[in-house]
C-alpha cells in the first residue's frame, strides 16, 4: 500500500502555516532540516513548558490532502502547508496507520509513525470554525482527530512533491494511533 507526496513545507520560525518548498531534507533523529520543530527533544512551546527534555515524537507532520476537500465541502479553504504540515500526501490512509508503521518516502527517507497530531485552537485563529471540522466525535462519542499524523525520521533523505510513499506495517498486534 502506498501513496504520493503532493507538497512539502517547512518554516524556520514559529508560525502556524508553513510555506511550500520545492523539496525538504529529512535528517535522521532530527526532523526537517531548518524547520522550527526539528530536534531530538520537544520543540512545540506547550511541551517545552511542561518538560523540555521529552523526546521529540513530532519531528515530521504529515497530512492527507483529502482532508482539504472534506473541509472545502463545509466552506473552508485549506491548501498544503496551511495547517503547519511538512508533508502533504494523497492516496494513503494516514489516520488508519498503526504506531510504528514505517513510511518509505522517495529514494531514501524513512519516517516512523508515532501518533496523531492533536490540533489546537490556533486552527480557529486561521479560519474560525475549522477546528470543529478537524476534531469531532464518532457515533460512540469517541474523539476523532483528523489533523494528520506525526513521526520521527529513521533514515534521512530529500523529499519532493511527486515522491512515492510506501508503507511498511510493523509486526502485529498493531497499536492504534493516539495523540502525541
Amino acid at each position: 500500500m502506498g501513496g504520493v507526496v503532493t507538497a512539502v513545507s517547512s518554516s524556520g520560525t514559529y508560525s502556524f502555516t508553513k510555506p511550500n518548498k520545492s523539496n525538504i531534507t529529512l535528517l535522521a533523529g532530527i526532523g526537517v532540516e531548518g524547520d522550527v520543530h526539528a530536534g531530538t527533544t520537544v520543540k512545540h512551546r506547550s511541551r517545552i513548558a511542561r518538560d523540555p527534555t521529552q523526546p521529540n515524537l513530532r519531528q515530521v507532520h504529515l497530512m492527507h490532502e483529502e482532508l482539504f476537500a472534506e473541509v472545502g465541502r463545509e466552506g473552508f479553504t485549506v491548501t498544503p502547508g496551511d495547517l503547519g504540515e511538512n508533508i502533504t500526501t494523497r492516496d494513503i490512509d494516514l489516520l488508519g496507520l498503526p504506531v510504528g508503521a514505517l513510511l518509505h518516502i522517495g529514494d531514501k527517507a524513512v519516517v516512523e509513525v508515532t501518533g496523531l497530531r492533536n490540533p489546537c485552537s490556533q486552527i480557529d485563529d486561521f479560519q474560525n470554525g475549522l477546528l470543529k471540522q478537524i476534531v469531532g466525535r464518532d457515533e460512540a462519542e469517541k474523539i476523532v482527530r483528523k489533523a494528520g499524523i506525526m513521526g520521527v525520521v529513521k533514515e534521512g533523505g530529500v523529499v519532493r512533491p511527486g515522491d512515492a510513499i510506501m508503507v511498511e506495517l510493523p509486526a502485529g498486534p498493531h497499536r492504534l494511533l493516539d495523540r502525541v
